[in-house]
């Protein structure tokens, strides 16, 4: 990379924390409860909006993990969530009606909290229905994950976007407020991916999966992006650029071996499709605050009046994360 592109990255940059530091006006402290984070805490992030069936199991698997505090941004639920969020005593949470499109899609409000809070912790910023799995995660807490990176010297760890689903109908078996969504959704598609390498900022770009392969089958080249980076010895200095999938330092994305070896990576088991799926969608797409005017959702809305089964012969049932690297999803490099 010239010196003209470096200087120009460190620019794009230091305007996303100026941009973070004025969208902290959007949000209004609900609970702020970060005077409890202990100086070797393991951090979540998150943004939701009327996830409150989603939230006890969330909190409970990332407890379970051994995650420290949550960091929780509300953008305007109306079914509860927030209240329930607001009794925990390991959850910090703030509120806002501002505009999620104009905040890059949360983007901006998580940047400023990391950009507070989040200095020299390992950050995960994850979604409600995204569960990330690691190396060795059902015998290893995460701190076993963060202290080995911190000794190897790596600041970022990789999670590519695993859509999971059920085999049946999407609304054929009712989701219940604090469920295990695995018991539900523990389908995914082993192959049908797509990888390119992001000259700009370095990062892997991957498409496939189910959504491609169902709600995009006829533009392929629109289908979301799978690429995740969610785990981060966070710097006030760093920035993310588009959601979790860009970095910026550019060195933060280079999270796989350019010289044939691999890194260690994870995996976020993506849970979107449940029962609530049908109504989520119609809820986003009349809301107009999502990427390219809402196609996303609009795909899915229209998709999803008909019940699809997104089980197909090639799919996978989900069992651990071995089978996930038997299967080159995930690795664990030289970690053992």
């Amino acid at each position: 990379m010239g010196v003209w592109q470096s200087y120009r990255l460190r620019l794009e940059r230091k305007r996303w924390r100026i941009r973070a530091f004025r969208k902290r006006r959007n949000l209004v402290r609900v609970a702020n409860r970060t005077d409890r984070i202990r100086e070797d805490d393991i951090l979540v992030f998150s943004t939701f909006r009327n996830e409150a069936m989603r939230l006890p199991y969330f909190l409970k698997y990332y407890r379970d993990m051994g995650v420290g505090h949550f960091l929780m941004v509300d953008n305007d639920s109306d079914d509860g969530g927030a209240a329930f969020l607001a009794d925990q005593p390991d959850v910090s949470l703030w509120s806002t009606t501002a505009s999620y499109k104009r905040a890059r899609f949360g983007v901006d409000w998580l940047n400023w909290l990391q950009l507070k809070y989040g200095h020299n912790h390992w950050t995960l910023v994850v979604d409600p229905d995204e569960l990330f799995v690691y190396p060795f995660c059902d015998t290893r807490p995460l701190r076993a994950l963060t202290d080995w990176l911190e000794a190897s010297s790596i600041k970022s760890f990789s999670a590519m976007l695993l859509d999971m689903y059920p085999k049946g109908g999407i609304n054929d078996v009712a989701y219940r407020p604090g469920q295990d969504p695995l018991e539900i959704a523990n389908w995914f598609d082993a192959g049908n991916y797509s990888i390119y390498r992001n000259p700009k900022y370095g990062n892997l770009w991957i498409q496939g999966g189910p959504r491609m392969r169902v709600f995009f089958a006829d533009e392929p080249w629109r289908a979301p992006a799978l690429n995740k980076i969610p785990l981060v010895k966070w710097n006030r200095d760093y920035a993310y650029h588009s959601s979790t999938h860009t970095l910026l330092p550019r060195g933060l994305n280079l999270v796989y071996d350019e010289w044939g070896g691999e890194k260690a990576s994870g995996v976020l088991l993506h849970t979107k499709f449940l029962s609530t799926f049908a109504a989520k969608a119609q809820e986003e797409l009349d809301r107009k605050q999502h990427y390219a005017a809402g196609r996303e959702y609009r795909a899915y809305a229209e998709g999803v009046t008909q019940n699809p089964d997104l089980w197909c012969k090639w799919s996978e049932k989900y069992i651990n994360w071995r089978q996930l690297e038997i299967l080159g999803l995930m690795s664990k490099g030289n970690w053992a």
